[in-house]
């Protein structure tokens, strides 16, 4: 028996052969209108960061530091973020890139989905003597070691590894749900399924729950996180067609042609593509104990190092509460909120269930615009259940509230949104003095 593969060898691999992909996805439309002006990875989280932080951080804590990033829609501030964090030392070969959509003498199309997006830059991805793809996506909140991936791959012999999740019967008709044998060797995959039936015939049998440790009071799926490592050879020939998705198209063809593996994953792990799931997930962060830990030392979040004096808080009532750097506070009541970069809040407002995302200047920057007030929040606002995006100036005595409006609604001056019951600002926006939304 062969002995197992272990975490030095499977970080070798990753370190010499493996390539990191990270798709930056499409227009983002279902994060609008926060992708109104920025790429989705680029969308900022927890404050400080940015979504596209997450897959990158857990490339390089894994010993991965060859990472492109593919984006076709508003990458400018994506590509500016990007360069200016991840620097390697001049005696590596590590990189982090964008790769951006564009015309080329193969053709002149868009990407048409996650699969055409790879295939349209193969020729980028096979200049270096890699074996294995990485193929990952850039907007899920997540930790993992990809060492215990590649490792699994390696002992399973496998051409396709996909990592999965468990997911109960709610939540399984919105992904790709997939069928192992004992082996976790796929045997079937439907993407998104409906039918009861059909679902019912894909549930994770009761041996294999015990052994992930799941209750077993109700039907749990595996869930595909949108998470693959290819090898070489097989990337080329499984993308020697014109199907679009990885998911829709590629995984359930290869199912039958190549040796697929499944890869269980039982950590906190959230696809944050819509409005809901990214106020959700940011929010919970605010929790004594959060699903998702930004304070692990051994795996740590990296992001744009700035250099911002300390937050500042000149009284007011604080609790469950991210502060990030460069804030100023004055007798404000702040619940449950994630406060970004260079926040200001003025005395006598209070903010509850809120992520506000701050600002790149301060009044009087020499980067700050000279027909736009300062951002900020006035004097005796009251701010509930809402999403602020940068730059975002809100004068004083303004209420900002969803209650009593529809889920969904458009402002015809584009002031404001609200999407799934939360308002959101856009980037850059204004509110005058004594409005209420």
């Amino acid at each position: 028996m062969a002995a197992p593969i272990s975490n030095i060898e499977s970080e070798s691999l990753l370190t010499r052969q493996t390539l990191g992909i990270i798709m930056g996805g499409g227009a983002g439309t279902r994060l609008f209108p926060l992708t109104k002006d920025r790429a989705k990875p680029a969308v900022p989280l927890a404050g400080k960061y940015r979504l596209v932080d997450i897959p990158i951080s857990n490339c390089i804590n894994s010993g991965l530091q060859q990472v492109y990033v593919l984006t076709q829609y508003n990458s400018t501030s994506l590509n500016r973020h990007i360069a200016r964090t991840y620097k390697f030392d001049t005696f590596t070969q590590g990189f982090v890139e964008i790769l951006a959509a564009q015309q080329t003498s193969d053709g002149t199309a868009w990407y048409q989905g996650t699969a055409d997006a790879v295939r349209q830059n193969l020729r980028n991805f096979l200049s270096g003597n890699y074996e294995y793809f990485l193929i990952l996506s850039g907007d899920q909140l997540y930790r993992m070691d990809f060492r215990k991936l590649m490792a699994s791959h390696l002992e399973a012999k496998a051409d396709i590894t996909i990592a999965t999740i468990p997911v109960d019967a709610e939540r399984a008709s919105s992904f790709g749900i997939m069928e192992t044998d004992k082996n976790n060797k796929i045997s079937n995959f439907v993407e998104k399924p409906k039918d009861p039936a059909v679902l019912a015939k894909l549930a994770i049998p009761e041996e294999a729950m015990i052994e992930l440790g799941l209750p077993l009071d109700q039907p749990a799926f595996q869930a595909n996180m949108g998470i693959y490592v290819f090898n070489r050879k097989v990337l080329l020939e499984a993308l020697d067609n014109t199907y679009a998705d990885f998911g829709k198209h590629i995984i359930p063809a290869a199912i039958s042609k190549y040796c697929v593996q499944a890869f269980p994953f039982q950590g906190y792990w959230e696809d944050i593509g819509t409005i809901r799931s990214f106020f959700e997930a940011n929010l919970d962060l605010c929790s004594v104990v959060p699903q998702y830990d930004f304070f692990d030392s051994q795996a740590p979040i990296y992001t744009h190092a700035r250099f911002l004096p300390a937050t500042k808080i000149n009284g007011g009532v604080i609790r469950q509460t991210l502060l990030s750097d460069g804030c100023i506070l004055s007798e404000a009541v702040i619940e449950r909120a994630i406060l970004g970069i260079r926040t200001v809040v003025e005395a006598g407002s209070s903010i509850r269930n809120c992520i506000i995302m701050g600002a790149d200047y301060y009044a009087g920057a020499e980067n700050a615009p000279s027909d736009s007030p300062p951002p900020g929040i006035g004097k005796g606002c009251k701010i509930e259940h809402a999403i602020i995006d940068k730059n975002v100036h809100i004068g004083d005595n303004v209420v900002i509230t969803p209650k009593d409006k529809p889920d969904d609604f458009d402002s015809p001056d584009g002031m404001y949104y609200i999407r799934d019951g939360i308002v959101v600002l856009p980037k850059g926006a204004v509110v005058p003095s004594g409005t209420w939304i």
